[in-house]
């Protein structure tokens, strides 16, 4: 084989085995919340672009759909503002209402739902306008926003009042109350939209809702060798769109439980930093990434291999993450 061949063929296999080895590169965004600033870091080379001075107190972020703007609850700030990705800049404050804590954007891309929990409100806007639609009633300190595949069921979390209210989103109306462990925080909806996962911090433990029946299913506690109990206060979980994992931050036990999300047991405690927060997959659902408050880092976790493989320093008080698609 000439020189000139070879080098060909080993062009096309190197490049054959880049394109199968190599993980797509995505925007990882982490809300400081006593920091007041986002930390940019690149999923491929885990390493920190920039940091971003914002509002006060930044607790739940999101990317819109097209990933163009990352909406930020500044809870100190009352106002959730919208980072032009582009930029870098604030360009603009929504109408949020007090102290907005997490938040949902429709699966259609437009409205976005804000839960305010010193109002005990849910607020719905739209982002094309800026322009508040609805205030709805719910229970006592709502934190956690979750919204159906299908987009048409809104659930919000109400930190006092144990509950989580399952919110019709075209009418605004609550049409099922369901009563959950002590003090729930999140509320993440399967990707087939057949369950509903909420965690409750107080209680140590994730119910699993039908979405249907609004029955609960299961009940699932933790038991980390070594921790005490009252250290295991579930806040952040994520399901694997497959539904064949979910994930949850534990908070000051330090640890993600790993669960079979077919079986609901619990499979594995991964050992992160000090007291995590938040998770978000990556979109080709390769890493999972951790926010850890007391730290003041992010856990970077390999999904197939089940094992944390970086820690990387952000701002002060790390607590919301979110990822671009592309």
């Amino acid at each position: 084989m000439s020189v000139s061949r070879l080098a060909a063929v080993v062009a096309v296999v190197g490049l054959a085995w880049g394109s199968a080895g190599t993980a797509q590169a995505y925007t990882v965004y982490i809300s400081n919340e006593k920091g007041n600033s986002l930390t940019v870091i690149d999923s491929d080379t885990l390493e920190v672009q920039t940091t971003i001075p914002v509002g006060q107190r930044p607790r739940g972020i999101m990317l819109t759909k097209d990933d163009s703007q990352v909406l930020i609850c500044a809870s100190d700030s009352d106002t959730v503002q919208v980072l032009d990705v582009a930029s870098h800049e604030i360009v603009a404050d929504l109408p949020s209402g007090p102290d907005p804590e997490l938040l949902n954007i429709h699966p259609s891309g437009n409205p976005v739902y804000v839960a305010n929990e010193d109002d005990d409100l849910l607020t719905v806007i739209d982002l094309k306008t800026r322009e508040r639609l609805a205030e709805v009633e719910v229970g006592v300190e709502p934190e956690g926003v979750g919204i159906s595949p299908d987009g048409k069921v809104v659930v919000v979390t109400s930190e006092t009042t144990n509950m989580a209210h399952f919110i019709d989103s075209q009418t605004y109306e609550i049409t099922d109350n369901v009563l959950v462990g002590q003090r729930p925080r999140f509320a993440e909806f399967t990707a087939d939209g057949t369950q509903l996962w909420v965690t409750a911090e107080v209680a140590g433990n994730v119910t699993v809702i039908d979405a249907k029946t609004r029955k609960i299913i299961k009940t699932i506690g933790f038991n980390v060798p070594g921790v005490q109990p009252e250290y295991i206060q579930p806040v952040g979980v994520r399901v694997s769109k497959d539904g064949t994992k979910a994930f949850v931050a534990l908070g000051p036990a330090n640890r993600v439980a790993v669960i079979d999300a077919k079986t609901f047991e619990v499979e594995d405690y991964l050992l992160v930093g000090k007291r995590v927060w938040q998770l978000a997959f990556t979109p080709d659902q390769k890493l999972l990434f951790a926010t850890n408050g007391n730290s003041n880092d992010v856990s970077v976790i390999d999904v197939p291999r089940l094992k944390v493989i970086k820690s990387i320093a952000t701002g002060t008080a790390p607590w919301g993450v979110t990822i671009s698609k592309n």
